[in-house]
């Protein structure tokens, strides 16, 4: 029993952290980008136990802890004995630099599974698990749902899919926007979101710029409030900073990528004067069953 899932990358350009003891209701709000690179996750369920995880070919302990938190999850409430998991995930963008790598892995694990054992789960209720990941793993809060979105999307409403409420903004899929980035390194999201100074800034800084935005729904404003957001909170290495002043002046606009250390814009065309940058479209639809 085989299934292949293509989860794709979500940028967060600005948040708002939410609060809330139900962990299927806690997330952000807040807007980003999809691109059309991101993680290929081939689920293969055969006889015996255990679950084996590939990372682009290789065992990687430390990357592979959100899959199994998922896994775990879904044991919680479904009988998983003698079955052996194998999963692979494919990723051709940078792990752990605001790429949503970790929600990636997740979706295409919870969903993957619930699929070939058909649990009694809907596709909310099975892409909640992948939630339920991040949120304990304190690796995320809102890419999950962004990523089921696809576009220039915007989460109105905080958590999980089926709870969370997302919009995205209105385009000319005739017209192919890409999305540009360079990474410079890692950044552990959970020292971020779970310092109390932080949070502080990020929800005074991310609290009205969502309304700014669905008040003027364009890439080149969310580009604006996006590169505000990244100043305010002080978050911007030199580097990023350095970067982002470069793509500013060739794309509709820049920023860095929440939380990464990781800089990237939306453009029109492809070219860029940055070395090694990560190059996609804009992806529109979200994921896809292969």
């Amino acid at each position: 029993m085989n299934c292949s899932i293509f989860v794709p990358s979500h940028i967060t350009g600005f948040f708002e952290i939410l609060d809330n003891d139900n962990p299927l209701k806690k997330g952000s709000r807040g807007a980003g980008v999809v691109m059309d690179k991101g993680v290929v996750t081939k689920t293969k369920i055969i006889d015996g136990n255990g679950v084996q995880i590939k990372i682009n070919g290789k065992t990687d302990a430390r990357n592979a802890t959100i899959t199994e938190k998922t896994i775990e999850i879904i044991k919680r409430d479904y009988n998983l004995d003698n079955k052996k998991i194998v999963i692979t995930h494919d990723v051709d963008v940078p792990i752990g630099a605001g790429f949503g790598t970790s929600a990636s892995f997740a979706l295409g694990t919870s969903l993957g599974i619930s699929k070939i054992l058909d649990l009694p789960l809907t596709f909310n209720k099975a892409a909640q698990i992948a939630h339920l990941a991040e949120v304990e793993m304190k690796s995320g809060l809102g890419d999950v749902i962004g990523a089921l979105s696809g576009g220039l999307v915007l989460r109105l409403k905080e958590g999980a899919p089926g709870i969370g409420v997302t919009d995205k903004l209105l385009l000319n899929q005739s017209e192919d926007l890409y999305v540009i980035s360079k990474c410079f390194g890692e950044i552990n999201t959970g020292d971020i979101i779970e310092d109390p100074v932080h949070k502080e800034r990020i929800n005074s800084t991310g609290r009205d710029l969502l309304f700014k935005l669905t008040s003027n729904p364009r890439p080149e404003n969310l580009m604006k409030l996006s590169r505000k957001f990244a100043e305010k909170t002080m978050l911007m290495s030199s580097e990023v900073c350095e970067a982002v002043d470069i793509l500013e002046e060739e794309t509709i606009g820049a920023s860095m990528a929440m939380l990464g250390n990781t800089a990237f814009a939306i453009s029109k065309s492809p070219d860029t004067s940055i070395e090694n940058a990560v190059v996609a479209k804009l992806n529109y639809n979200g994921l896809k069953f292969l």
